[in-house]
């Protein structure tokens, strides 16, 4: 095979590549899109989002996982909350809230027709991010 041949198929292979990475990328940009326009998501602190889109899968950020209670992620939401006892009835209405609006957001992201499932990640970064906004505002 010529070197010019080559040259010609490792270009229409990464024309496709980018291609595809291209439509990956807007795929979620819609997707998010979609959830930026629910009043009752745009309203609430954390911005649920999608990550990626893997097959028929949405992977999405949440504050929650199997190592992180709601509860530890209700105290990063809401730090005024961390002073109340465990049973007071301002968890319970924060934990119904939380839940009812990350249902809500996997709910949105399946309606669209290329999306049968929802998979929940840990949002690692904005656990990070949330931890350097509080540390400067102890500074100041």
């Amino acid at each position: 095979m010529s070197d010019r041949k080559q040259f010609m198929i490792v270009m229409l292979v990464a024309a496709i590549f980018v291609g595809w990475l291209g439509w990956r990328g807007v795929e979620v940009i819609t997707l998010n899109d979609r959830l930026q326009e629910d009043a009752a998501l745009k309203e609430y602190p954390y911005l649920f989002r999608v990550l990626r889109v893997d097959g028929d899968t949405a992977i999405m950020s949440s504050p929650r996982s199997f190592d992180i209670s709601t509860r530890e992620a209700l105290k990063t939401l809401f730090p005024g909350m961390r002073s109340l006892s465990d049973n007071h009835r301002d968890w319970q209405r924060a934990e119904r809230q939380f839940a009812h609006l990350q249902a809500r957001a996997g709910t949105l992201i399946t309606l669209d027709s290329r999306i049968d499932r929802v998979r929940w990640e840990l949002d690692e970064n904005w656990y990070h991010l949330a931890e350097m906004k509080e540390r400067l505002a102890k500074r100041h």
